[in-house]
């Protein structure tokens, strides 16, 4: 796969799926405009200084580009950054997403609203800032990250299994309007991800989950990069509106 002369902007992409993404696209040529969104203590911007190191080391062209993708008007002048800094946006990766588990009847508005705001709404701004550009250059590549959540639900995870449950229904709607623009969008949904979120989860409930794994075992981040960048090249042309399982068989 040559992504040569393509740019890629990879949201939440200091660590975990995000990381992967960028430097597996970096890898196959794509200039890489990692985002992430500001901490106090700057562990996101050291993070990704990292990876955009790791980069340029390897010969690639990448830069960070701070912004929260809940804020629409933030997100457009990121994506004007970018835009100044490669010249356009061929590639997007909606990955930037939160966690914040709770059974319904303990979650508060503000743990639903908070959830809801990333993992949809983000979509929603980081596709609407780059969707425009795409359809007038009659090419582009828009990849959502979904979730084995969103297709079966899990305990605890209300606001997490609606807002991916959502980023699948906005995959296949805005998929239907672009398509005949030269701009394909599908979605990834990965079971659990051997990253920092997976550390999080009990051992117990790790075991539980790997005896209805088929694999019995968890993906690693660059498994889902790989699916990404053959959705991202001009080999997947044909391919849009999908949703591709990448969960070792855990859902069919």
């Amino acid at each position: 796969m040559d992504l040569k002369g393509k740019c890629a902007l990879v949201t939440g992409s200091s660590r975990g799926i995000g990381r992967a993404v960028a430097i597996t696209l970096a890898g196959y040529g794509a200039d890489i405009a990692l985002n992430d969104i500001a901490d106090s203590e700057h562990r996101n911007s050291e993070a990704a200084a990292t990876v955009v190191e790791q980069i340029v080391e390897a010969g690639g062209n990448a830069a960070y580009f701070e912004a929260d993708v809940c804020d629409y008007e933030g997100v457009k002048g990121m994506v004007g950054a970018v835009r100044d800094r490669f010249g356009k946006v061929d590639i997007l990766v909606n990955n930037a997403a939160i966690l914040k588990d709770k059974t319904l009847k303990k979650m508060s508005v503000e743990e639903w609203n908070a959830v809801i705001q990333v993992n949809l709404s983000g979509v929603f701004n980081c596709s609407k800032a780059v969707v425009e550009q795409m359809t007038e250059n009659q090419w582009g590549r828009i990849v959502n990250l979904a979730s084995i959540s969103g297709q079966i639900g899990f305990f605890g995870q209300t606001n997490y299994s609606a807002s991916k449950a959502g980023v699948i229904g906005f995959t296949k709607a805005l998929a239907r309007e672009v398509a005949a623009k030269g701009v394909t969008v599908n979605g990834v949904a990965p079971g659990i991800v051997e990253t920092e979120m997976a550390q999080l989860i009990p051992q117990q409930v790790r075991e539980d989950f790997l005896r209805q794994i088929p694999i019995k075992r968890f993906a690693q981040p660059e498994e889902i990069a790989e699916v990404i960048a053959f959705l991202v090249s001009d080999k997947a042309a044909y391919l849009t509106g999908q949703v591709i399982h990448v969960n070792g068989g855990w859902y069919m």
